[in-house]
């Protein structure tokens, strides 16, 4: 009996810690969902939207001038490792900006017509266009580090085929006091640093094209949405109109029958009493009449 007390109770355990437990995770994912839903830009508020992209562009602004300062010292004696990761976490930060600022304006296109639609118009093209500046003004700066970038690796293959010869002593003539194999092993020792600079600027080259080729896949998506947007304001406007239309005729209409339904009470008034005269006629001639 005891045994099965203990069962019992062992399961009620097991059973409200599995309820414990599916709690837990419900609020986990719960709470996950609503994480994923803020960064996502998926509150239908206009105003909290609008703020949002506004803040992200100002953000981008400013990005971009710092990262404008640090690709200006590419290639220049301030050009080092940490320079490199500099921009490397700048160019991130600013991808990753553009792409949230581009969902943000997409769930603003997307918030459900309303009464303030026009001004939405107006506040999306206003966005769409310092977004746009914005974006062409990162995008040039990241050409410009992938030019700078291309120039360094040619002059570094350059450097590191002269290199690649018998050292000298800027003369033409080579030290008297080196080996042959030690030429040999400084001028390999000097090629592998060379070649991985190489590599690692050529990367960085990589990752810049496929950055630019981010921000350009955002331009199409702005060029589609205004598109878009135009053609749902026009559409809008035109079933308004048509709407107005509809509604002048019928209230046309509906005076045009009140002034039917005026006249019509006129023309019976005026036919009674000519009835009423002509009986009052009738009489009076039947009442001498009979009087004679």
């Amino acid at each position: 009996m005891a045994m099965i007390f203990a069962r019992t109770a062992d399961r009620h355990h097991v059973t409200g810690e599995g309820q414990r437990i599916r709690k837990h995770v419900a609020v986990a994912r719960h709470r996950e969902s609503s994480i994923m839903a803020y960064h996502a830009g998926t509150p239908e508020d206009p105003s909290a939207l609008v703020h949002n992209i506004s803040s992200n562009i100002q953000k981008l602004t400013l990005l971009t001038s710092d990262l404008q300062r640090a690709v200006s010292t590419l290639g220049t004696e301030q050009d080092s490792s940490k320079l490199q990761q500099t921009l490397q976490q700048k160019q991130q930060q600013g991808n990753q900006l553009a792409k949230d600022t581009d969902r943000l304006i997409k769930a603003f296109s997307a918030l459900p017509v309303g009464p303030d639609q026009r001004q939405r118009k107006l506040q999306k093209e206003r966005l769409v266009n310092e977004f746009s500046a914005a974006l062409n003004s990162f995008q040039k700066t990241q050409r410009q580090a992938a030019d700078k970038e291309r120039e360094f690796v040619a002059r570094v293959r350059a450097s590191s085929r002269v290199s690649g010869g018998q050292s000298d002593d800027g003369f033409g003539n080579a030290p008297p006091f080196l080996s042959d194999s030690q030429v040999q092993a400084q001028a390999e020792a000097i090629t592998e640093d060379d070649l991985r600079l190489i590599q690692e600027r050529e990367s960085s080259i990589r990752q810049l094209e496929s950055d630019i080729t981010d921000i350009n896949d955002i331009f199409k998506d702005l060029g589609m949405m205004v598109h878009e947007q135009g053609d749902m304001i026009d559409s809008i406007e035109a079933n308004v109109e048509m709407a107005d239309g509809h509604v002048q005729s019928a209230t046309q209409q509906l005076a045009r029958a009140a002034e039917y339904q005026r006249s019509s009470r006129k023309k019976i008034c005026i036919l009674m009493i000519v009835l009423a005269v002509v009986s009052v006629v009738i009489g009076l001639i039947i009442w001498g009449a009979v009087k004679k």
